[in-house]
C-alpha cells in the first residue's frame, strides 16, 4: 500500500537494456506469469514495446489493464518541459494513463519544477503515483520533497545485498515512502558474483532454490519492491516463483551481514 492509499504489486519485470521487441516478449510473458507491475523508462528506447506486450496480454483476455501497474521514468533531459514528456509516454506506451511515473535521476538545478509537471499530471488524471529514482542522501531526497507538494510514493535506488538501501530506508519511514530495488539480482556483471556467494548459495540449497530466488525472496522478506530485469523466458518465471517459501529469520540475518554499503552502478 502507498502512501497515497494506491496497492502496487511488490514483484515486477524490468525492462532495462531490452529492445523494443525484447520488451514485447518480456511483458507479455511476464504477465502470463503472473507478474502485475511492469518497469520501464524513456532512456530504455522500449515503450513502445512493453506497450505492445500489454496489449498483447489484455487482447488475449490474460489480463485487465485494471490489474496492471506500470511504471515508467523522466529522463533527465526532459526536465524542463516535464508536461510534454509525459504526454509523449503516454503515447509511446498507448496507454490513457500511468500507474506510477518517476524522476530518473537527481538533478537540483529543475528536478522539482519536472516533479510540478508530474504533480499536474496527477491532477489530470494522467498519472496515479509519482516518485523519484537515484536520490542516494536523505538531504537530497528532503530537498526535493521541501520543494514540491506530493510526498513520493516511492523511491528506485540500487539495492541488493551488496548495498541494502539501509539509510535510505530508515528515512523514507517518515513519508511512508516506499523503496524499490533496480539490480535486485546484483546487476548483469554481479549477478554471478551474488549467485555464487557461499552464503546465497547454501540458503538455496537448504531450500531447494535458486540462487535468483533467494535473493528475491529477500527483497520482499526485506520490505522492498523489486523488479528484476531479463529477457529470457525461463528466468522470468523462475524469478516470479517464490511465494511458495520463506527464509527464516536466521536466513534474513545471514544475507544482512553481506551489506558492503558498496553499488555496482555508478549511474
Amino acid at each position: 500500500m502507498l502512501n497515497n492509499g494506491i496497492e502496487m504489486p511488490i514483484l515486477g519485470i524490468g525492462t532495462y537494456t531490452l529492445s523494443n521487441q525484447q520488451a514485447e516478449n518480456a511483458v507479455y510473458w511476464a504477465l502470463r506469469d503472473g507478474y502485475r507491475l511492469i518497469d520501464t523508462a524513456r532512456i530504455y528506447g522500449n515503450e513502445e514495446g512493453v506497450g505492445r506486450g500489454i496489449q498483447k496480454a489484455i487482447d488475449e483476455g490474460l489480463v485487465t489493464r485494471e490489474e496492471i501497474f506500470v511504471t515508467t521514468k523522466m529522463w533527465t533531459s526532459d526536465f524542463g518541459n516535464g508536461a510534454a514528456a509525459i504526454d509523449a509516454s503516454l503515447r509511446r506506451l498507448n496507454l490513457d494513463y500511468i500507474d506510477l511515473m518517476i524522476l530518473h535521476h537527481s538533478q537540483p538545478s529543475n528536478d522539482a519544477a519536472a516533479y510540478k509537471s508530474m504533480e499536474q499530471a496527477v491532477s489530470e488524471g494522467k498519472l496515479r503515483s509519482i516518485g523519484l529514482s537515484n536520490y542516494y542522501t536523505p538531504e537530497d531526497f528532503d530537498r526535493l520533497v521541501n520543494a514540491t507538494t506530493i510526498t513520493p510514493a516511492l523511491l528506485q535506488n540500487e539495492t541488493h545485498p551488496h548495498y541494502q538501501s539501509i539509510t535510505m530506508k530508515e528515512h523514507l519511514k517518515q513519508y511512508g515512502t516506499v523503496l524499490e530495488s533496480w539490480f535486485p539480482l546484483g546487476g548483469r556483471d554481479h549477478t554471478q558474483e551474488l549467485f555464487n556467494d557461499p552464503t546465497i548459495s547454501s540458503i538455496a540449497a537448504a531450500h531447494s532454490k535458486t540462487s535468483a530466488q533467494i535473493l528475491m525472496r529477500w527483497h520482499l522478506q526485506a520490505g522492498n519492491i523489486a523488479i528484476p530485469g531479463s529477457s529470457n523466458e525461463a528466468h522470468i518465471a523462475e524469478n516470479f516463483d517464490i511465494f511458495d517459501f520463506e527464509l527464516t529469520d536466521a536466513d534474513m540475518q545471514r544475507i544482512a551481514a553481506m551489506d558492503q554499503s558498496r553499488r555496482h552502478a555508478s549511474y
